[in-house]
Parts: C-alpha cells; structure tokens; sequence
C-alpha cells in the first residue's frame, strides 16, 4: 500500500467516525472541562540492552468537551548497559517539542478521538533525539465498553514512529509509516484493570533511524545488532522500510489510586525486533489536581 492509498484510508475512517449522528448528541464533559489542562507523565522502558526513559509534560487547553490542544517538552533519560567493546553509560536530552490538536466524541455505538501532533526538531539528531527535521503524527482511537471488557482499535500515520505507552523506543524514525493496535481492556474493580493488544508498525519507503543508546561518533556497539536491531550497531542508519518496520504485542496492568494519579507496569514482545521490554508509567493529572484544590 503506497502512501496516498495509506493517508486516504485513515481519512475515510476519520471521517465516518466524525459524521456518526449519535456521537455530538451523546459526547460526555472532557477530563478537565474547559480551561487549562496540564499533565506530567514519567514513563520508561527496559531491555537487554539499556533503559529509555522519558519525562513528558504539557500544557493544553481545551475549548470545550470536545476539542483541545496541548503543547509539551519531553526529556530523555538513557542508559546504555555496555558490552565487550563499549563501557555502559547515559545519553540524556530534550526530545522534539511538539504541539497538537485532539478531538473526542462518546456514542453508544462506538467512542472516537483523534489526536494530530507536530514535532519541532529541538532534540539533539546525534543523541538520537530527534531527526533534525520537522515531523508529524496523527491517531485515531476507537473503543466501546461492555461493562468491565473495553475492546479498541487505534490506526494512524506518519512520517516518525512515536513511543507508545509501553514502549519508550531506543531510536528516533524518519520516513512514513502507518500504525496499528488493536485489543481490549478488562476492569478488575474502581481501581485495577489489565489489558492486552497487538501492534503493528508499517514503514514505507526510505527510512532513517537514529539511535538513543549510540551517540554519533561512539565507537563499538551497544548490542547484537541482531533480527533487524540497526540501533544497536549504528548511530543512524539510512535504509529500506525493512528497518523501521515493527510488529508484536502488549500486555499490562493498571491502577488508578485517585483521580489525579495514574500508575502502569507493562510487558511489550516486539517480534519484529525479537526483543522483549519492561514498561513503567507514572502519570499526574495536575490541572485536575490544581482545580479540585481550588475548589
């Protein structure tokens, strides 16, 4: 699938999910109503190989229960654990600024949000934080519960892989690609619920990678190298849609301990990369937070 054959199949599910009847007539009251909305999450990933890490917060606004945007500063935290021919040691950064507009509609048949982001390219290209050029995302998610069990879908494209919630990526992507996840999420009770989805990442084209455990320069290798893993060898690598292309499968467990705090522990197998990854997120809703205290 080319990418105008890709872009236009996003857009028709976009577009249908939109024109629903029922979704503006049902939609719900956004997470902070209108105003300030302001969230900090710390999450990371671990494998063989090092740790990625990444402090993420925003500030946003949001119009009304329907639309919003937020502007947020990530920064890197990346440990290399080392082999026989490089000492273990940290690749700290900010990442890529970025600036997004998001859109959610509840229905009874299916709830839809949209998110299209935009990337300036403020990270460091030769620590791996960014690609040195201005970039792009836009997701789409679909979800509808039945009681406790939630199933959802996100499909999206773009021309940089993102991290995920529970893969905090050891490399940065430039070149096309088109994204998918599918899989549901079960409610233990009002605090813990568990979860499982498949994922697939669908590059397109040339493709750069730039590694976060190689600095440009460094000498030796942070790895194997092994099942398509360039971000072990090389600091960047320029090649086919062969090494950035990515599929394997997700599960977690989650707690929501008060309304402002979000807890997560994960476990990712990307086959694609034959690599298996431990996740971790933290996440503070601060402007509920602030709002309630003023209240």
């Amino acid at each position: 699938m080319n990418y105008r054959a890709q872009f236009c199949l996003v857009a028709l599910i976009t577009i249908l999910a939109i024109t629903t009847p029922a979704a503006a007539q049902t939609a719900a009251a956004g997470d902070q109503g209108r105003g300030l909305a302001t969230y900090t999450l710390f999450q990371g990933s671990a494998d063989s190989q090092g740790q990625v890490m990444k402090w993420d917060s925003s500030l946003g606004y949001n119009f009304n229960q329907h639309f919003g945007v937020d502007f947020g500063v990530p920064v890197y935290f990346v440990r290399n654990f080392g082999t026989s021919t490089t000492s273990a040691g940290w690749n700290n950064g900010i990442g890529n600024v970025y600036l997004d507009a998001r859109a959610k509609f509840k229905n009874p048949t299916v709830n839809y949000s949209t998110i299209l982001t935009g990337y300036v390219p403020t990270g460091d290209s030769s620590k791996g934080m960014s690609t040195g050029r201005g970039t792009f995302d836009w997701s789409n998610h679909f979800d509808r519960g039945f009681g406790r069990l939630t199933p959802f879908g996100d499909i999206g494209i773009g021309d940089t892989i993102t991290d995920t919630r529970f893969f905090t990526r050891p490399f940065t992507t430039l070149g096309f690609d088109t994204h998918m996840e599918g899989g549901a999420r079960y409610d233990l009770g009002k605090i813990f619920s568990v979860g499982a989805s498949g994922y697939a990442v669908l590059p397109s084209g040339q493709q750069k990678v730039f590694s976060k455990l190689l600095q440009r320069g460094a000498a030796g290798t942070a790895g194997s190298g092994r099942h398509g893993r360039v971000f072990e060898t090389s600091a960047e690598t320029t090649g086919t849609a062969g090494i950035a292309r990515d599929d394997g499968f997700s599960t977690w467990v989650s707690a929501t301990p008060s309304r402002y705090i979000y807890l997560e522990l994960g476990y990712t197998r990307s086959v694609g990369f034959d690599l298996n990854t431990v996740s971790f997120g933290i996440g503070i809703n601060v402007g509920r937070m602030l709002k309630a205290s003023r209240n």
